[in-house]
C-alpha cells in the first residue's frame, strides 16, 4: 500500500506577494515573526512584506546560509519573548527551513535533536506546530511546500526533521520577487529544483502522481533555465523556474537519493560552506549515470521529458548544462579536501535520503562519486 497525500494551499503568479494580509486573517496571525536575511533586508523586500502585516510583526534577519541548530534558538527565544503565534518566512531555502524549525520549537519542548527524522522525531512532531506561510525568493528549494527541514545541529550533523505538520500552511510564490536574482544564484537555485524534480522520479517509492508532476517540472527547469540566467527580468522564464521549484518541492513525499544523501553530508561540514544547490548540479551527472541502469524506463521518460534524442547520454547533457551556466566544475574548487571524503561518505549513508536512491548505495559507490567530482 501506498499513502499519497497533497499538500497545502498555494498562492501562485506575478503580484500574489499583496495576498498576504488575506492569508494571515486566514490563519488567525496576529503577531507574527518575520524571518528572513541581512541581504534581502538591504533590497527594501523585508520592509514591504512587514508593511503587509500586522503592526508589531517582529523581524529576524540572523539566518546563515546554512541553518543551524544556534540560529534557530534565538530565533525561537525571540518568537516566545515577542508572544509571536505564527511565522512568516521570506527568502530562500534557509530561511523557510529556520522557520519551520522555530515553527516546532515555538510550540514543542526543546532540544531540538529528539525530533530529527532519523532519529525517530516523526511521531514526536504534532499538530501543535506554528502556522507558516513561506514566501519564496528564490525558485530553487521548494522549501515553501516542503515537508522537511535541514538544519545543521551544533555537533555539525545535518540532520532532516520530517513531519507534515511542518508543511507551511500557505505558500506564497511570486515569480515577481526573483527578477533581477544574480544569474550565478539562478543557476545554483534552479540547478537545486532541477535536482528534486530528477531524483524524485528515480526514487523507489510508488506514487505515479509525484513522477508526473516530477517530469513535468524538470521539463519546465529545463527549457527556460538559461534564459532565466541569461535575463534577470524575464518573467516568463521567471514564473516557468518558480512553478519547476514549486513541483519539485511538490514530489519531495516521494523521496530523494544519493545527491542529496551526499549534499546533505557535504553541507554539514564546518570547515568550509557550500551551497546546497552547487553541490547538487556537481553530483547529479555522476549518481544519475549510476543509477541509469537501476530504472531505465525511467531514464526513457526524463530523456522525452526534456526534448532529448531517444539515444542521448542524459548525464552528458547535464555536464554540459552545467558548462553553460558557469558551475564550478568540481567540489576540490569549492574548498572540499581529500581528508573530508571519508566524513562525508559517513554522513551520506545516515542520511534520510539514503534509502530512497533506486539502487543501493555502499560506502565504495559514494566515495566513487566524491572522487570523480574532485576537481
Amino acid at each position: 500500500m501506498s499513502l499519497i497525500t497533497y499538500l497545502t494551499t498555494i498562492e501562485f503568479g506575478a503580484g500574489s506577494l499583496a495576498t498576504l494580509p488575506q492569508h494571515l486573517e486566514a490563519l488567525g496571525i496576529r503577531r507574527p515573526l518575520l524571518v528572513s536575511d541581512h541581504g534581502l533586508a538591504g533590497t527594501g523586500l523585508v520592509n514591504d512584506v512587514r508593511a503587509l502585516c500586522p503592526d508589531g510583526a517582529t523581524v529576524f534577519l540572523d539566518v546563515p546560509s546554512n541553518p543551524t541548530e544556534e540560529a534557530v534558538s534565538a530565533a525561537t527565544a525571540l518568537f516566545r519573548a515577542e508572544a509571536c503565534d505564527g511565522v512568516v518566512a521570506l527568502g530562500g531555502g534557509s530561511p523557510i527551513d529556520l522557520s519551520k524549525g522555530v515553527a516546532l520549537l515555538g510550540t514543542h519542548p526543546g532540544p531540538l535533536e529528539p525530533y530529527a527524522s532519523i532519529l525517530g522525531g516523526l511521531d514526536r512532531i504534532s499538530e501543535k506546530v506554528a502556522p507558516v506561510i513561506a514566501i519564496p525568493t528564490t525558485a530553487g528549494t521548494g522549501a515553501e511546500v516542503g515537508r522537511a527541514a535541514l538544519l545543521t545541529l551544533s555537533d555539525g550533523r545535518k540532520l532532516g526533521f520530517i513531519s507534515p505538520h511542518l508543511i507551511p500552511r500557505r505558500a506564497i510564490c511570486d515569480p515577481e520577487l526573483t527578477l533581477g536574482l544574480p544569474a550565478g544564484l539562478t543557476a545554483a537555485t534552479g540547478l537545486d529544483a532541477f535536482s528534486h524534480c530528477i531524483e524524485t522520479l528515480f526514487s523507489p517509492r510508488y506514487n505515479p502522481p509525484a513522477e508526473a508532476i516530477a517530469l513535468d517540472g524538470a521539463g519546465r527547469i529545463w527549457r527556460a533555465i538559461a534564459r532565466a540566467v541569461a535575463d534577470g527580468g524575464d518573467i516568463e522564464a521567471r514564473t516557468e523556474m518558480m512553478m519547476g521549484s514549486l513541483q519539485g518541492g511538490l514530489t519531495f513525499q516521494k523521496g530523494l537519493g544519493a545527491v542529496h544523501s551526499l549534499s546533505h553530508a557535504l553541507g554539514g561540514l564546518k570547515a568550509v560552506s557550500l551551497h546546497h544547490g552547487t553541490l547538487n548540479a556537481i553530483l547529479m551527472p555522476e549518481v544519475l549515470e549510476l543509477n541509469a541502469s537501476a530504472a531505465p524506463d525511467k531514464l526513457e521518460r526524463l530523456t522525452r521529458a526534456l526534448d532529448l534524442p531517444a539515444d542521448s547520454d542524459v548525464p552528458e547533457h547535464l555536464r554540459a548544462l552545467n558548462r553553460r551556466l558557469k558551475m564550478p566544475p568540481g567540489l576540490r574548487t569549492l574548498g572540499v579536501t581529500d581528508d573530508m571524503l571519508e566524513t562525508v561518505v559517513a554522513g551520506a549513508l545516515a542520511d534520510h535520503s539514503h534509502p530512497t536512491n533506486p539502487r543501493p548505495m555502499s560506502a565504495e559507490d559514494y566515495m566513487g562519486i566524491l572522487k570523480r567530482t574532485m576537481v
